[in-house]
This record gives C-alpha cells, sequence and structure tokens, in this order.
C-alpha cells in the first residue's frame, strides 16, 4: 500500500509539476505533508533546507528522501522512477509534436495561464514558512533574518547554497541556545 501511495504522489507532483523545481515543491509539500501525511510542515521545511544545499535538481532530492523514509533504499528508487518517469515518456511522445503546436495563439495562452497559479502556489507556500519563522524566531529577528538573507543574496550575491547552509548553522544554534534557556527556566522553578 505504501509503495502505492508512493507511486501515486511522486506521479502527480512530477506530471503536474511545470516550470522545474519552484513549481514541483508546493505539489510535493501537499503530497508528502497534507495528502499522505508522511511528515509535517516543520519536517518538510527542513528537508527543503537540506535539499536545496545539496547539488542536483531538487525535486528528485526530495522525491528520494520521502521514499526513503517510508520504505528505505527501494523506495527511494521507485520514488525518484515514478517521480521523472512519466514526464519522461511525456516528452518523448510529445516532441513530434512541438513544431506543430509551437505557433498555436491556443497554446501559447494555456502556457501564460500557468504561469500566475504557480506564483501564487510558491507565494502561499513562502507566507506559510515566514508564519513559521516568526512564530519561533520572534517578530523582530524574523525580520531581520530576512533581511540579511536579501542582502546576502542581492547584493553580495552569494550562492544560495551557502546562504542556507549559513542559516542552517544559525538555526543549530539558535534551536540550542533556546533550549539551554529553557531548561535554566525549568531548573529554576
Amino acid at each position: 500500500m505504501v509503495y502505492k501511495e508512493i507511486i501515486i504522489a511522486m506521479c502527480r507532483s512530477g506530471i503536474l509539476g511545470f516550470g522545474g523545481g519552484p513549481s514541483v515543491i508546493p505539489l510535493i509539500r501537499y503530497e508528502a505533508v497534507t495528502k499522505f501525511k508522511w511528515l509535517d510542515n516543520d519536517e518538510f521545511g527542513e528537508i527543503l533546507a537540506i535539499a536545496n544545499t545539496l547539488p542536483g535538481p531538487i525535486a528528485t532530492k526530495m522525491a528520494a528522501y520521502l521514499g526513503y523514509r517510508q520504505k528505505g533504499i527501494l523506495g527511494a528508487i521507485v520514488s525518484v522512477l515514478a517521480h521523472i518517469l512519466p514526464t519522461c515518456l511525456a516528452m518523448v511522445i510529445l516532441i513530434s509534436f512541438i513544431n506543430v503546436v509551437s505557433h498555436s495563439a491556443v497554446i501559447t495562452s494555456m502556457v501564460s495561464a500557468v504561469i500566475p497559479v504557480i506564483a501564487v502556489m510558491l507565494g502561499l507556500m513562502a507566507y506559510e514558512f515566514a508564519e513559521k519563522a516568526i512564530k519561533g524566531l520572534g517578530i523582530y529577528v524574523g525580520v531581520a533574518l530576512t533581511l540579511i538573507c536579501l542582502f546576502l543574496l542581492q547584493y553580495i550575491s552569494i550562492h544560495p547554497a551557502i546562504v542556507v547552509l549559513i542559516f542552517l548553522t544559525y538555526g543549530a544554534f539558535h534551536f540550542n541556545l533556546k533550549n539551554r534557556i529553557f531548561h535554566k527556566k525549568e531548573r529554576g522553578m
């Protein structure tokens, strides 16, 4: 039954994900967190952060992790194949029609209509992650870290993987410090 769920979830996210990794992330999140409840939002955020630091396509890394988490190495293989094979087969089949439909106004309009949907899905996911960050860190620290991230990415042009690694390191220290303070308060009472 779990293999069936893995195949369904990864096929859906692989087929419906239009435009690469950023558009697939909300789809994988829906399948893993909302539909099949393999993990919660916090775990998904951690997996996303780790997947961003590793080289290669983010969607296949997330598919591999989710499959591995459910059924080990065989689950990872099944998950990645379920994620990429339908799209590969569709590309092979549809490549012969590209010259015919590429000049069609209907096809151009369909593609243009999908772009705002992806933007809204990414915006909603970013809002939910920001909401959790502010809840965990506080408004001032959350806004400060957002501005630092923007500065590092836009003005200094540090590679995003390095920025994610910096914030993962900070998160580990912040979590450790928060636990120490909490335990000291417990012992003091």
